[in-house]
Order: structure tokens, then C-alpha cells, then sequence
């Protein structure tokens, strides 16, 4: 306990630097209006503002997107109750009871109780993390090449079964993302490996370049091909403070959702976005009326709202202790990590404990400073709404390309970020999900670093993944969920949930 108490302190001593506070700020804000304006969405604005970071210190640059992958979360839940837009796949479920009380003139509530809950489940997902930082860190120790191959190899075995559609597709996706990895010049023969003769390809794909052509531009030319239709509430927004009935309906599903979303928030491959699913169907089979569901029920936003946040943040818990991206958004962070000469994984905590700390801390700031943006300028992000997208791509594309432009000064990268919009944007229309190719890129270079370690330990024994006891544990358990998801019942229920 005094361990923790010491580390915390180190944390809001590192975070709460004048500068390191402007960046959460910063963050927060620009997460908030990317999670308001439908059709950017987070995945998209942190791989765009990944250049911007090269001119600030790894701890302040991570702290930033946090702020917006976590204040994207809060964005998207004020969009779903005032438009009946989720601005986030997460806030899917905030739609169906939130607007129906923005229709009621309950608008106010519905956006109020979401803040609530979505800053105390973030204040309990900052403590888990806190407490469970240590213990799995402790882990670095006992892991060798091995053991991080066969953790490499379940992490995304679990992006492959919690992907939306075809398990199959899914699989297509990662090894296209690990195929990508490998172009380049190989570190241990210098050969140079799908080239094609191209000079430009000798260091290999850059991962900025690639995020910011799948996401940034795909994205763009995703929102341009469908017309928009944005049923905006007309009634005033009313009192944003719930009164003592509210709170006595939502404190329950508050708590529900908080612990389901933390849990579930923690497994590799987008667990956090089942979260607020859970949550829905927990509080509907709970209730005493279930029809009221779908009409306006408050638990209907404060539960799944909850899970959001809640899950938002426990998903840096594999990310920061293990090295293993959960999703699309933590992958982009390895990235950032990776720019900045950090290798994820236990050891971030032992040898930069100022980054590991005062990210934590920075996340339950950033909570505190998103209830300050929320709730008094709703006004202004219900304005904001009234926005076309067609007055937006242009400046967004610009913004793209003077930042891929900017990384490395070559005219090779816009093109390739056209590129990769364009293989981005097929990828989406054939019902191919992007996401797991980029966690496929991210952990394809580490898989080949740690197989290749692995082997020359082993002399080119392949049992010695068998040999280690975690690393065969690791294994069995990837094997077993691949299994599960392919049996017909699970698919066919998984598939279910996922239908938007």
C-alpha cells in the first residue's frame, strides 16, 4: 500500500506539471470534439496528430492521446443523446435511451448522468490499473523470448475472435498487417525484403503513414460516400444535474457498469467495446420493467456509459504492463512509443517509472477536466453539430498531409497515405475491419524479433515454446478461444451482437 501511495505521488507530480497538464487539457478537448462531430472518430485524429508529438517529450505525447482516446469516449456519448448519432462504436448503446430522453426534454439528465458515471468509473479504472501495474509488471522478470512470442501470438488470437463478421476475414487482416511488418531491410542479414527495388521501402512501411492512410483518409472517403441525416433535439436541454430519484435509479447501474467494463476492458483484442453491451443487457434483464428500455430509462445510460469509460481505461492496463495493444487506438500508442525510442512492455515501469506513473495519474486528471468541458459547454458542442462534414474533410485532408509531410520530408509518404486510403477504403466496402491489420503491423515486427531470439537461444529447437511453462499456458489458452469462437452457436451469437 505504500508502494502505491509513493508511485501515485511520483505519478501526480509528474502530471501535473504546467505542461504535461496543458497537454491533458488539450487532449480532453480535442477528444471531445472529435467524439462530438460524427465521422472522424479517435483512431483517425491520434494517427493524423502523431507528428505533432515528435516535438514533445514521450510522457507529455502519450498523455495527449489518452486524452483523446478517453475524451473521444465522452464525446460520442453527448452526439448519441442530442443527435441519435453514436459518435463512437462504444456509445451505441447511449443512443437508445439517451435520445428518447433528449425527446422527453430530459436532455440535461441523460448528459449529466453520463459524466457522472463516466468520471467514477474512470476514477476506479485509474485505481485498478494503479494496484494491478505492479503485479504484472512483476511478470518482466520471469519472461523470455518465448513467453512474449506466445503472449504476441494469444493477443492477437483475441483480436481475431473479438473482431466484428467473418472470423476468417479477421485472420486475413492480421497476416496482411504482420506481411507488411516484414518490408524493409532485415536487421540481422541486411537483405532487403519486398522491396521491389524501391528505395523508399528500404526502412520498411511507417507506421504513421500507414495509420493515417487506413484510418485518416479511408475514413474520409467512408463519410463522403452516404449522405447524412442528423435528427438534432430541438428542446431546450434542461437542468444537467440529476435529481435525487435520478441518482437513486442510476447508482446501481453505475457501479454495474463500472465493474463490468473494467474487466472486460482488460482483455487483448477490443474487450472494451463489449463493455457497454454487457452492461445493456445486464441492466434490461435486471429491471423490473424492461419495456421501459428503449423509451427513456436513465439506467439505460448510466450503466453502458459507465462500462465506456470505465473499459476505456483498464485497456492501457496490457498495453502498459505487457506491451500488447487491445485494440486499434492502443496499437497507434505503441506506435507513439515506439517513435520515442520506448519498447512497451514490464519494462516501462522499472526503467521510465515517470512515464508509467504519470500516465496513470494524467488519466484520472483527464477525468476531472472532461467534467469541466462537458458540462458547460454543452451549448457549443450541440452548435457544433449543426456543422456539414463537407466543410470539414478538406481541412482534415490538408492537415494529413502537411503532417505525414512533415515527419520525414518526402513526397513518397502523401502518396502512400493516398495509397493506403484508398486500399483502406476498399477494405471497408468489401466488409474487411482495418483495425486488426494494424495491430497485426504493430505486433508483426516484435513476434519476428522475439521468434527469431527464441530460436537462436534454443538452436532451432521449435519445443522450446512448448518447453517453458507460461509460454505452452499462453498457447493452450489462444488455441482454446480460437476453438471456442469457431464453434457455429458462439459465432452465430457473436455475429449478433456486433449487427449496427
Amino acid at each position: 500500500m505504500g508502494d502505491l501511495i509513493s508511485n501515485l505521488s511520483l505519478g501526480f507530480g509528474v502530471a501535473l506539471s504546467l505542461q504535461n497538464l496543458g497537454l491533458a487539457f488539450l487532449g480532453c478537448l480535442v477528444g471531445t470534439l472529435i467524439g462530438v462531430l460524427p465521422g472522424v472518430g479517435p483512431i483517425a485524429t491520434i494517427a493524423m496528430l502523431l507528428p505533432i508529438t515528435f516535438g514533445l517529450d514521450p510522457t507529455g505525447a502519450l498523455i495527449m492521446l489518452a486524452g483523446i482516446y478517453y475524451g473521444a469516449q465522452y464525446g460520442g456519448s453527448t452526439t448519441a443523446i442530442l443527435v441519435n448519432i453514436p459518435g463512437e462504436a462504444t456509445s451505441v448503446v447511449t443512443a437508445l435511451d439517451g435520445h428518447q430522453m433528449a425527446r422527453q426534454g430530459r436532455a440535461g439528465v441523460a448528459l449529466g448522468i453520463a459524466a457522472i458515471g463516466s468520471f467514477f468509473a474512470g476514477t476506479v479504472a485509474t485505481l485498478v490499473i494503479a494496484a494491478l501495474g505492479a503485479p504484472l509488471t512483476g511478470l518482466a522478470l520471469v519472461f523470455g523470448p518465448a513467453e512474449y512470442f506466445s503472449l504476441m501470438l494469444m493477443g492477437l488470437v483475441f483480436a481475431v475472435v473479438l473482431a466484428r463478421g467473418s472470423i476468417l476475414r479477421a485472420v486475413a487482416m492480421i497476416l496482411v498487417g504482420v506481411l507488411l511488418s516484414t518490408v524493409g531491410t532485415d536487421l540481422e542479414t541486411g537483405e532487403e525484403r519486398m522491396t521491389f527495388g524501391l528505395p523508399f521501402l528500404a526502412d520498411g512501411i511507417d507506421f504513421a503513414v500507414l495509420a493515417m492512410g487506413i484510418f485518416g483518409v479511408a475514413e474520409i472517403m467512408r463519410n463522403l460516400d452516404h449522405t447524412e441525416h442528423r435528427d438534432v433535439v430541438h428542446k431546450a436541454i434542461g437542468r444537467l444535474l440529476p435529481n435525487k430519484d435520478d441518482f437513486k435509479q442510476s447508482y446501481k447501474p453505475v457501479l454495474r457498469g463500472t465493474l463490468i467494463g473494467a474487466t472486460l476492458g482488460i482483455l487483448p483484442g477490443n474487450g472494451a467495446v463489449l463493455g457497454p453491451f454487457a452492461a445493456y443487457t445486464v441492466e434490461k434483464k435486471l429491471a423490473k420493467d424492461p419495456s421501459r428500455f428503449g423509451r427513456g430509462a436513465i439506467e439505460g445510460v448510466a450503466g453502458p456509459e459507465s462500462a465506456n469509460n470505465a473499459g476505456a481505461q483498464t485497456s492501457f492496463i496490457p498495453l502498459l504492463t505487457l506491451g500488447i495493444p487491445p485494440n486499434a487506438v492502443m496499437a497507434l500508442m505503441v506506435g507513439a512509443m515506439t517513435i520515442h525510442g520506448i519498447i512497451p512492455g514490464p519494462q516501462v515501469m522499472t526503467k521510465n517509472p515517470s512515464l508509467f506513473w504519470g500516465m496513470i495519474a494524467s488519466m484520472w486528471i483527464g477525468n476531472l477536466l472532461l467534467l469541466i468541458i462537458n458540462l458547460p459547454l454543452v451549448g457549443l458542442w450541440v452548435r457544433l453539430l449543426k456543422v456539414p462534414y463537407r466543410l470539414m474533410f478538406p481541412a482534415i485532408l490538408m492537415f494529413c498531409c502537411i503532417g505525414i509531410y512533415s515527419i520525414n520530408s518526402l513526397p513518397t509518404d502523401v502518396m502512400f497515405i493516398g495509397f493506403f486510403g484508398i486500399v483502406g477504403y476498399a477494405l471497408i466496402k468489401f466488409g474487411f475491419e482495418p483495425a486488426p491489420m494494424l495491430l497485426g503491423f504493430v505486433l508483426g515486427k516484435l513476434m519476428e524479433e522475439n521468434l527469431r531470439r527464441a530460436l537462436l537461444i534454443s538452436r532451432g529447437d521449435m519445443m522450446t515454446f512448448l518447453d517453458h511453462p507460461i509460454s505452452a499456458g499462453l498457447l493452450a489458452v489462444a488455441l482454446v478461444i480460437l476453438g471456442l469462437a469457431l464453434l457455429p452457436t458462439i459465432r452465430k451469437g457473436r455475429d449478433e451482437v456486433f449487427v449496427e
